[in-house]
């Protein structure tokens, strides 16, 4: 069954708290949110497999701690979209704002559009597939799981990151301290063809390059003190 939330009628508490509690459920609804007007926090912490469409742009830290559940925004969305998200997957169909999918430990975050500074900072196993560009900062300390860009990337990619991997087709305008291009070995050719299939992009893994950590700064060392 699906029902309706139209926030012309009812707040923003409760169409969470309704939420919330139908991911906990056995069977779970199918939800669409009418008229969100841009509301900030919404569907977040969503515990379950529950399914939500939200008709329209959303504020920031949209389904920020998303376990299982599979939300869509059918619009753009602000700052922090997907932060903390555990599992499941996210899909913007317009632009998202600011540090998207930050801290991420799981799931696939899907843009459609843009993303702007910071995407991916801190990632820790989410996986990331961005159709357009990237802003400057983008996995920045990001310590594992993907990042897949068509287009082009910002300044400073992937400054201090750890073990995260980075795949930009496009142009990358420079690279952040300690990282570097590697090679596109036949593993990384399948993990990529998986993630575009699943983010249903139209791309050819063997367009991309792979980049990551250099592994200079895990250790301080006074060679490199000015990269620190």
């Amino acid at each position: 069954m699906t029902v309706t939330l139209d926030m012309a009628q009812i707040d923003l508490r409760s169409v969470n708290t309704t939420l919330q509690s139908a991911a906990k459920a056995t069977d779970h609804d199918d939800f669409v949110i009418e008229n969100p007007r841009g509301s900030h926090a919404m569907a977040c912490g969503l515990d379950g497999a529950v399914t939500v469409t939200v008709k329209g742009s959303t504020g920031y830290y949209c389904a920020g701690m998303n376990k299982e559940a599979l939300i869509t925004v059918q619009g753009s969305a602000g700052p922090g979209v997907a932060e903390n998200m555990m599992s499941g997957t996210v899909t913007i169909e317009g632009d998202a704002s600011q540090y998207a999918g930050a801290t991420g430990h799981g799931g696939l975050l899907n843009i459609k559009g843009n993303a702007s500074s910071r995407c991916g900072i801190s990632m820790k196993g989410i996986d990331i597939v961005v159709h357009g560009n990237i802003g400057h900062m983008s996995a920045f300390m990001a310590q594992k799981g993907n990042l897949v860009v068509l287009g082009d990337a910002g300044d400073a990619l992937g400054d201090s990151l750890y073990e995260a991997r980075l795949f930009v087709r496009g142009d990358v305008k420079s690279l952040g301290a300690d990282c570097v291009e590697k090679e596109m070995r036949p593993e990384h050719i399948a993990i990529l063809a998986d993630l575009l299939d699943k983010a249903g992009a139209d791309a050819k893994p063997q367009d991309f390059k792979r980049y990551g950590s250099a592994r200079k700064l895990y250790n301080f060392n006074i060679d490199h003190a000015g990269e620190y």
